[in-house]
């Protein structure tokens, strides 16, 4: 610990083998981002027409679904450093509705495409929309699943630091899916 951490009190959330997860997830994403950029640089009027037929604002509510939920992360932690468990299990069940909620509109917006006819082996676009928004997806999922973990934390009388680090850690890992989208968003459906 720092001086300056020990002075402030200040930490880093969660435990180091989740900041490791965090990291190598992240890059993985970096490198799909990257080739998603040079597949586009080949054929930018190609993206730039099938990014005309993506659901703007299905995503944009999204968007504002995962900033929302991730709000409530917050808040579910705050909460459970206090000891305000109730409060805590509120808002991590409405955090984890925010992911159904996005699963749902996702979800919807494949179907529209797919019935339009926009699919993976239309073109690069959509292959790596598809790739991209799926493997999101899939994290998605996931977080909803620690979000329903962490609640369970919520019914317990006393939280040890280690069970704590390992909440804060599930809580990372679902402003990481947050993060993800922030970057997909513009990515996929706002830059021409």
């Amino acid at each position: 610990m720092t001086a300056a951490s020990a002075t402030t009190g200040r930490r880093i959330p969660g435990e180091a083998g989740t900041w490791v997860f965090l990291l190598g997830d992240m890059l993985v994403f970096a490198a799909f981002f990257a080739t998603f950029m040079v597949e586009r640089s080949k054929a930018p009027e190609v993206f730039d027409a099938a990014r005309k037929t993506l659901h703007v604002n299905i995503g944009l509510v999204n968007t504002l679904v995962l900033l929302t939920s991730s709000l409530f992360v917050v808040a579910a932690i705050g909460a459970l450093r206090t000891g305000l468990r109730s409060t805590a299990a509120q808002a991590l069940v409405t955090a984890a509705g925010c992911g159904v909620v996005f699963v749902a509109l996702k979800v919807t917006e494949y179907v529209l495409l797919v019935q339009d006819g926009h699919t993976a082996g239309v073109n690069h676009f959509y292959l790596y929309y598809f790739i991209l928004t799926g493997l999101h997806l899939l994290h998605v999922c996931i977080g909803i699943l620690v979000l329903v973990l962490m609640l369970t934390q919520t019914r317990r009388t006393e939280l040890s630091a280690t069970r704590l680090a390992v909440i804060e850690g599930g809580g990372c890992f679902w402003h990481l899916v947050d993060l993800l989208w922030i970057v997909l968003f513009p990515l996929l459906y706002l830059v021409s």
